[in-house]
């Protein structure tokens, strides 16, 4: 059993968050709000990007849009000076009207129709990713004169996602697509990895960028020299759990001086110009974002098996904001029931859905009050990444959370429903 309600000292934010987690204007806006919804605090995602540029200076960031797309969110990187990686015209116009200009704006999904490519030249894309020679030609065709940059495929191994099988291509088949697009009229104008979504390794890293030196040499010695690689997502959140309610503790330090030295590498192997961005999404956003979810029921039940458990049903499940719990917990606070007798609980959503529940594994039983009652607040920590992705427009009748946006101020933004 996991007891993962935070401890508190005489600050509203927990003393086992991480240690540049959102400010007290967050918990306030949690304990103030008057309904279920998601609160992101923009002052938190600012200090982390700040962070992360800080450690990467030679990285540009593009922020991945489908990890939050909340205008609020992406209107204050952009003010930053973050550009977008989108993956459908309704995300490149979104980025858009967020301010982010088409220069600091990609093309970053492989899978895209004739129409889509053709929207998104519209809109004044001009890079685009690609894996494979009939999406090359569309680009061709639908984005004449673009620029196109070849994703490599890696293994995903030490990610909690691995998006290995669906996107990416080995670096011969690279090499032959980049080589192509010159022949096509496009501009071969660089190389991306992505080594999986929560990626808990520094090694997954070392791999991608040893894929990246291979394809770059041998594009190099056929007279193609790219001017950018592009290295992907898959930063990892620091606030999350595993699906046991342990904590994930992802060696950040070390993912950082692997590719502080891919990057001076890479350099020297291209021996000209050749510029850096990463595409990260949930590092920005997961730990800057809470739910404000309710009890709708503790209650003790019998299974088939005879055993007797505990079930906490909250109001928010995996269809209205906790899609991601089939692999990760996320670290609950009972604002109302801070001390107090706790017992060993299966944790799910409202939903009649047998799909819309945390692990049920005795392992990942989480600790929870026993006093708590239909109505009690339940703060949801760390789950500003993918809750608004994920929302559905209303599975069995429960409405998708609304959001709202706080400063470090305390200043809330308007809701948004």
């Amino acid at each position: 059993m996991n007891d993962h309600s935070p401890r508190t000292t005489g600050s509203r934010v927990p003393d086992d968050a991480p240690d540049d987690a959102p400010e007290e204007a967050l918990y306030d806006a949690l304990a103030a709000a008057p309904d279920d919804r998601i609160v992101y605090d923009l002052s938190g995602i600012e200090r982390r990007y700040r962070r992360l540029r800080h450690e990467l200076p030679d990285v540009a960031v593009r922020f991945a849009l489908k990890a939050c797309p909340v205008d609020e969110v992406i209107e204050h990187l952009a003010r930053l000076g973050a550009g977008a990686d989108a993956a459908s015209p309704r995300e490149l116009a979104q980025a858009r009207r967020a301010g982010v200009p088409a220069d600091l704006t990609h093309y970053g999904n492989t899978v895209k129709s004739d129409q889509d490519i053709a929207d998104a030249h519209r809109l004044g894309i001009r890079t685009f990713a690609t894996d494979n020679s009939e999406d090359l030609a569309a680009i061709a065709a639908h984005a004449p004169g673009a620029r196109v940059y070849c994703r490599l495929a890696t293994s995903g191994a030490g990610a909690l996602w691995g998006l290995s099988h669906k996107f990416g291509c080995p670096p011969g088949d690279a090499v032959r697509l980049l080589t192509a697009a010159g022949d096509l009229g496009l501009v071969p104008a660089g190389l991306s990895v992505h080594v999986g979504s929560q990626q808990m390794t520094a090694d997954a890293w070392s791999e991608a960028l040893d894929l990246l030196a291979t394809t770059l040499t041998e594009l190099l010695r056929r007279g193609i020299a790219p001017d950018h690689i592009n290295l992907g997502g898959g930063l990892p959140a620091l606030g999350c759990l595993d699906r046991y309610g342990n904590p994930l503790d992802p060696p950040l330090d070390k993912i950082f001086a692997v590719l502080r030295e891919g990057v001076g590498r890479l350099r020297r192997i291209h021996g000209g110009p050749l510029a850096f961005v990463m595409e990260p999404g949930r590092h920005l956003v997961a730990d800057s974002g809470a739910v404000r979810a309710r009890v709708v029921r503790l209650a003790r039940r019998r299974a088939p098996d005879g055993r007797v458990r505990h079930w906490l049903y909250l109001s928010c499940g995996k269809f209205n904001g906790l899609y991601e719990s089939d692999a990760l917990q996320y670290r609950l606070r009972f604002p109302t029931h801070p001390g107090g007798e706790r017992i060993p609980a299966v944790v799910a959503g409202p939903t009649c859905d047998s799909d819309d529940a945390w692990d049920h594994d005795d392992r990942a039983l989480v600790a929870v009050p026993r006093a708590l009652a239909s109505g009690d607040p339940v703060w949801v920590l760390s789950s500003g990444a993918y809750a608004t992705s994920y929302l559905t427009q209303g599975f069995n009748g429960f409405a998708p959370l609304p959001h709202s946006c706080v400063a470090g101020t305390g200043r809330t933004a308007a809701d948004h429903r």
